[in-house]
């Protein structure tokens, strides 16, 4: 359960560069892969933008990978955008989130430490459908 209470944490305290390491579990391809690397907040006007760089090991290789997304003010909360602008989620901690994505679903959440200054927090997708069948963990460490 997310540590802020009632209280909707803003993203912008999140600022930094925090080390992240994530676990595929693909039940398509019955493998489990993983990605380390960096993922920097920073501010972007009144956004955050979030851009990931890291090494997807993947069947004896590795290879780069990055991603850029947003999460950008909305009305009274937030909500995570993709680079191209098309919507992803609202930005909610500690409550499931979801996504559909073609005929797939996204259901998310996100858990975020004390505050003002967590040390570690999780990103969790488990994706089902015809396409995908596979459960994402994200863990970041560090940051500032």
């Amino acid at each position: 359960m997310d540590r802020y209470g009632d209280e909707e944490p803003d993203p912008r305290t999140l600022l930094g560069r925090w080390g992240f390491s994530r676990t595929i579990d693909d039940r398509f391809a019955g493998d489990r892969k993983t990605v380390d690397g960096t993922i920097t907040l920073s501010a972007d006007g009144e956004r955050v933008r979030w851009y990931e760089e890291g090494t997807l090991h993947l069947d004896g290789q590795d290879l780069p990978v990055t991603r850029t997304m947003f999460v950008e003010p909305r009305g009274d909360g937030w909500f995570v955008v993709f680079e191209d602008g098309h919507d992803f989620h609202p930005w909610t901690t500690g409550e499931q989130v979801q996504h559909l994505c073609g005929r797939d679903l996204y259901s998310g959440r996100i858990d975020v430490g004390d505050r003002p200054e967590p040390d570690a927090w999780t990103v969790r997708w488990d994706v089902a459908g015809p396409e995908k069948d596979y459960t994402m963990t994200t863990r970041l460490t560090g940051g500032r």
